[in-house]
């Protein structure tokens, strides 16, 4: 399409500037002629025209997913994409060639600068900022400057509801689109809708009611800046940041000035403006530029090769990456068409079908199908993947076509499911329009254009259904200033209502759409309340800054993790932090999304409060941080303070061995007055049982092993039968000592024990009476296994007999000995060097405290369940047992080493292999002690059973 003899005009200006009504008029005045345009609907927009003056038999137009090209068609309209380019004709235009510095198409807008002739004259069309690439890349090019015809001011932010008729609201996502036309709906009586994503059919449709004064409001994307010829009086931003494929950022002043040139018709001025509350305000800058038409320049334009070589898919790939001679070109980024390629070089199947340069330009075809329903490159090359697969062979079997079409065959669905429906069907019209791809290309055309139009009229309908609805239409702005506009209330039960409507209720901070709300509507639903409860929010987070302590509670949520509530609404969650006194707070989405102040007052309750609470429940725990950071104390005291701190404040006696064996007999004052409890199981500071300490350490130990917080048992309960606690340490934090298949507390299980070691002296079989331990609701088994784990074992009665009067001692005796023979034992040797508890621990232990003396005693919270275990002291409830000793854990130096040992015989080593040899232990002689001499009291009640049964 080359001709460098024909002129080169660049028509550049702003817009309403009358550029394309002239490049329609220098078409139409040559015997053949082309232009490329940047959409669609622009193009069919100049088609119309361009076939009410040429006829329809003369005009052409050729769109990625639309052809419609009669023989013999003289005048073609194209998107820049589908420019046939290796046809010649008289005329060629291209428009908005500015886009040549868009990442995603800007070389193709290049290319055709660079190589779109025609055989008379060539005409390029675009804004001023073109000028500096039309002198660097067409340097014999004519630049003619076009005036804009009317003039063109600022308006200022108007409210939705002022917006003056025949106004377009230009806003840059589909929901924010759908959003504004329903409350224009709700507010003015409707709105027309415009996206370039629409078919040309739908769109029509749309502009129709506009153009006719059905409805006096259009709302668009910015697809409207690209040429679209509307009646448009007024320019409103919805907003002035768009997301452009990679990110949001806010608009360039030449992307605002094409848009708001939209406003004016040829010599009728218009205006532009911004939402208020909607789009942030303009700067002084800004807006002095779109006025007076002054933009920055262009300084480069991407480029790409447009004629690769395709001798092999390598060649292919590089040829495209391959860069530019140098300025003003830059290469182009990777669209989504190279990306594609480059996975589907990637795949086995693909590339093993591949026979020669005719292949490989083929797959490039396959790779350019456009992403019409905007899927990303790793799911579109699956696509095409599966495309290529059906179309190596020649063409597409028909039955694969048919069975695509036949399932988006229907008009069922909400406008989002109509939508992509209708982009499914421009990929399958784009493979249609291919000759080489479709064994009847005319038939299938035919069908999926009737397939698209009745989808198109489907989704007018529900477009038009979408904003008769009074509750999808309900939707405020961001602001606040606009309370009045649609009131807003939540009822007493945090039931959301917007103009007497109910749209969902509110969790706490966060919103939850009506449950009986159609799919279609919970994404409006939802967006609309986070602008209508922005204030109502706001205030909810300076009551929470307010509140009082009692207002807040630790809980756990429904993951099990621990999280902070107030009034029943949860704020955030304790996680992992520095230690185990010092969690971290982290707010919930719905408490991070108010941002600013709001969200800063709400952490610095939360934090104010979680430190109170430590510091009131948590004291034990906070002493024994304070006693092991104390430089005048005991080291060892200090080790011992600090490895309880760690445990959570209890831990077990062969926990802390070591450092018990080491901890002096004189600095044990000093930790008993910290609050240190030496019990013959377990060491544990007396405060960190309170009911309140151990939900605060199960919430703690959680948020720092990043586990659920565990249940917890009734704060009352001593002792637990039908209960399971998935670890020892969750059985440790919760305060509680197994014992067989029950649980009891730590505290009152060293009473029990306590009781045992009074009661036994310095003997080593002894008769107790455990009225206290059942009256905890201790089984037989339960409490056996208790004194086990606290070296007792359990005997038979003896045989008692009565006081032999004068002389009789030794029948007594002899009483005595058979009892102790008919004792059983288990056959433990008892080692005093080895014994865990020794006269002097014993007396650290905690006194057993008898109904009587409990008052003088610190009480827990929860004793109010043992003040009633203290029962009168029965001789009929006696039980007999023998200490062994509890053996203390063997040094960590003194142990074998488990991989030398592996696999020899014990007691097989010879002397030199491993071992010193040693000469035979004597076995010491086993003695059994005489069981404990009957009391007075049981000797009178055996005299008296014997005279009743006299």
């Amino acid at each position: 399409m080359s001709s460098p003899q024909a002129p080169i005009k660049a028509v550049l200006g702003p817009t309403n500037t009358g550029k394309t009504h002239l490049a329609v008029e220098r078409l139409c005045a040559h015997s053949s002629g082309v232009m490329g345009f940047p959409l669609r609907l622009l193009a069919r927009e100049i088609y119309d025209r361009v076939v009410a003056i040429k006829g329809p038999k003369e005009v052409a137009l050729i769109t990625g997913e639309e052809r419609i090209e009669p023989p013999g068609a003289r005048w073609y309209l194209c998107t820049a994409e589908s420019m046939p380019v290796e046809r010649q004709f008289a005329f060629a235009a291209l428009d908005e060639a500015q886009i040549g510095a868009d990442p995603e198409r800007g070389h193709i807008f290049t290319d055709r600068m660079l190589h779109v002739r025609g055989r008379e004259e060539t005409m390029i069309l675009g804004s001023e900022a073109l000028r500096p690439m039309v002198k660097a890349l067409l340097p014999d090019a004519e630049i003619i400057s076009r005036p804009r015809f009317s003039t063109l001011s600022y308006a200022g932010p108007k409210k939705l509801s002022r917006l003056p008729p025949r106004s377009a609201i230009v806003a840059f996502s589909v929901e924010q689109v759908y959003a504004v036309a329903e409350l224009l709906r709700r507010l003015r009586g409707g709105a027309a809708v415009v996206m370039g994503a629409l078919s040309p059919r739908t769109r029509n449709a749309q502009v129709a009611m506009f153009q006719s004064g059905e409805v006096d409001y259009l709302v668009a994307t910015d697809a409207i800046g690209m040429g679209l010829n509307l009646d448009v009086q007024h320019i409103a931003f919805a907003g002035l940041s768009k997301f452009d494929g990679h990110r949001t950022r806010r608009l360039t002043v030449s992307e605002m000035a094409q848009i708001a040139g939209r406003a004016g018709r040829h010599q009728r001025d218009g205006t532009f403006g911004t939402v208020a509350g909607e789009a942030g305000e303009m700067t002084a800058e800004e807006l002095l530029a779109i006025e007076g038409h002054n933009f920055p320049a262009l300084d480069w334009m991407y480029w790409r090769e447009a004629a690769p070589r395709f001798s092999s898919l390598s060649q292919l790939i590089a040829d495209l990456e391959a860069k530019p001679d140098g300025p003003p070109l830059r290469a182009a980024p990777e669209a989504i068409d190279l990306a594609v390629l480059k996975r589907l070089a990637d795949m086995s199947q693909v590339t093993a079908k591949l026979a020669g340069p005719k292949s490989v330009a083929r797959l490039w075809e396959v790779a350019s199908l456009p992403d019409f329903r905007q899927t990303g490159a790793e799911h579109h090359s699956r696509f095409v993947a599966s495309f290529w697969e059906h179309l190596v062979g020649g063409v597409l079997p028909h039955s694969y076509v048919a069975g695509e079409l036949a399932r988006l065959d229907t008009i069922q669905g909400d406008v989002d499911t109509l939508s992509a429906r209708i982009a499914a069907v421009r990929t399958w019209s784009y493979v249609a329009h291919r000759g080489d791809w479709v064994a009847d290309p005319v038939a299938m055309a035919e069908r999926t254009r009737a397939l698209e139009e009745k989808l198109s009229d489907a989704l007018h309908n529900a477009l038009r259904q979408r904003f008769v609805d009074r509750r999808t239409s309900m939707l405020l702005r961001k602001a606040t200033r606009d309370d009045a506009l649609l009131p807003v209330e939540v009822d007493a039960d945090n039931q959301v209502f917007v103009d007497g409507e109910h749209i969902g209720a509110l969790d706490g901070f966060a919103f939850k759409v009506d449950p009986l709300a159609r799919v279609g509507e919970r994404k409006l639903l939802l967006a609309a309340a986070e602008r209508h409860l922005a204030a109502y929010l706001k205030q909810r987070a300076r009551a929470v800054a307010m509140a009082e302590t009692q207002e807040f509670s630790l809980e756990r949520d429904a993951d099990g993790r621990p999280a902070l509530f107030w009034q029943g609404a949860m704020l955030g969650h304790l996680v992992k932090g520095r230690n185990l006194l010092q969690p971290l707070f982290k707010p919930v989405r719905a408490v991070v999304g108010l941002e600013g102040e709001d969200l800063r007052a709400i952490v610095e309750k939360a934090d104010g409060w979680v430190q109170a609470q430590l510091a009131k429940h948590m004291g034990g725990l906070i002493a024994l941080n304070q006693l092991a950071a104390d430089a005048a104390t005991d080291g060892v005291v200090r080790a011992l303070a600090a490895r309880l701190a760690d445990a959570g404040g209890i831990a077990g006696r062969q926990f802390l061995a070591d450092t018990l064996t080491a901890l002096p007999k004189e600095a044990r004052g000093a930790a008993r007055k910290a609050g240190i409890v030496f019990g013959a199981l377990d060491v544990y500071h007396h405060a960190i049982l309170k009911p309140a300490a151990t939900r605060w350490r199960a919430a703690l130990f959680s948020a720092l092993t990043e586990k659920p917080m565990p249940d917890l048992p009734p704060e009352s309960a001593v002792h637990l039968k039908d209960w399971e606690f998935a670890s020892a340490a969750d059985c440790r934090n919760a305060g509680y000592r197994r014992v067989g298949s029950e649980y009891v507390r730590i505290d009152l299980a060293e009473r029990v024990v306590r009781k045992a070691h009074e009661a036994r002296g310095d003997k080593n079989d002894f008769g107790l009476d455990m009225a206290f331990a059942t009256s905890l609701g201790l089984s037989e088994e339960g409490l056996e296994a208790l004194m086990r784990d606290a070296g007792f074992r359990k005997m038979k009665a003896p045989s008692l007999e009565l006081p032999a009067a004068d002389g009789d001692d030794a029948s007594a005796g002899e009483a005595a000995e058979t009892a102790a023979s008919d004792t059983v034992v288990e056959e433990a040797p008892v080692v005093e060097e080895e014994a865990a508890v020794t006269v002097e621990e014993q007396q650290d232990m905690p006194p057993v405290i008898e109904a009587e003396s409990r008052d003088s005693l610190p009480v827990l919270e929860s004793d109010s369940a043992s003040t009633e275990v203290a029962a009168p002291v029965s001789s009929a409830n006696l039980t007999y047992w023998r200490w062994i000793g509890i053996r203390k854990p063997r040094p960590q130096a003194a142990r074998p080493d488990q991989g030398q040992m592996r696999g020899k015989p014990k007691g097989k080593g010879k002397p030199g292999e491993g071992r010193k040899p040693h000469a035979p232990r004597e076995k010491a002689p086993q003695t059994r002690s005489a069981p404990a001499a009957p009391t007075a009291l049981a000797l009178q009640l055996a005299a008296l059973k014997e005279k009743m049964g006299g």
